[in-house]
């Protein structure tokens, strides 16, 4: 049963209440919030997705997401893939910095599709957002590679999240299989442990097909980023081309972007 709650009028302007839509599905609560111009995706209470389109920028894991797409020239980052969409957040960030000729998303659940379709904008024509179980999808698709694939597939145990993936062999191929000659995998973790035991890290035969690879975290979450290139790059790189965009240079007072950065060496192939 959808609810909804209406837009009121107060002595000092319009605002409106936290809450403008929800819906119970499954057993599970899906809300819609509002806070500001910001609108926010909540399931069972646990934020899953937020996004400004005056402030894109979060400081929260969805940043994490994006950033790596800034070790590229401009225009280079054309085909995208989203593996686990949620409400959208990092798809309406990469569109609105580097306005890919194409995002596919695929996510499992369909309420969070509808939900960023109908609130989170991701309605127009170049991004296609399909229902599906996103390790499957990844496993039957026949088509053209991707310049950046974004994988944030989770699930939960005992309330807490875990992967839904572990980042073996066969999944670290698959994904960089996928991806163009000079492209850019992004995978999210719960902790840097977790990441430096994944097969792009760990497996010296995966690791060698990488030109740059990088942890970056940020203080309002515990999960870790990790970012797998095809070309060479450096933080310094990165920080540069930062500071030449209002909306992200870490210099000014107004920035929300706050974030860490290092690079991961390759193992020693024995």
């Amino acid at each position: 049963m959808e609810q909804y709650r209406l837009m009121i009028l107060s002595a000092k302007g319009r605002y409106s209440l936290a809450t403008i839509w929800q819906r119970r599905h499954q057993g599970q609560h899906y809300e819609v919030r509002t806070a500001g111009h910001s609108i926010r995706l909540y399931k069972d209470g646990v934020l899953h997705s937020q996004f400004n389109e005056e402030s894109p920028v979060t400081g929260q894991v969805w940043d994490l997401l994006m950033l790596p797409a800034f070790f590229y020239p401009e225009n280079s980052i054309q085909r995208i893939l989203v593996l686990g969409v949620g409400g959208g957040t990092v798809i309406r960030q990469l569109d609105l910095f580097f306005q890919p000729k194409e995002i596919i998303g695929v996510d499992l659940d369909p309420i969070h599709l509808s939900i960023a379709k109908r609130f989170f904008g991701l309605n127009k024509k170049h991004i296609t957002l399909q229902c599906d179980d996103a390790i499957h999808w990844l496993k039957s698709y026949k088509g053209p590679p991707f310049d950046m694939i974004i994988e944030d597939i989770f699930t939960e145990e005992d309330g807490e999240p875990i992967r839904a993936m572990p980042v073996n062999d066969a999944w670290a191929r698959r994904i960089l299989r996928n991806l163009g000659p000079q492209g850019l995998a992004v995978l999210n973790f719960t902790s840097a442990a977790e990441a430096k035991q994944c097969a792009f890290v760990a497996t010296p035969k995966i690791a060698d097909k990488l030109q740059s690879s990088f942890l970056l975290a940020t203080l309002r979450n515990a999960n870790i980023v990790a970012a797998f290139l095809k070309r060479k790059s450096t933080t310094q790189e990165l920080s540069e081309k930062l500071a030449s965009i209002p909306a992200l240079d870490q210099s000014k007072k107004s920035a929300r972007l706050h974030y860490k950065i290092h690079e991961l060496k390759k193992p020693i192939n024995k």
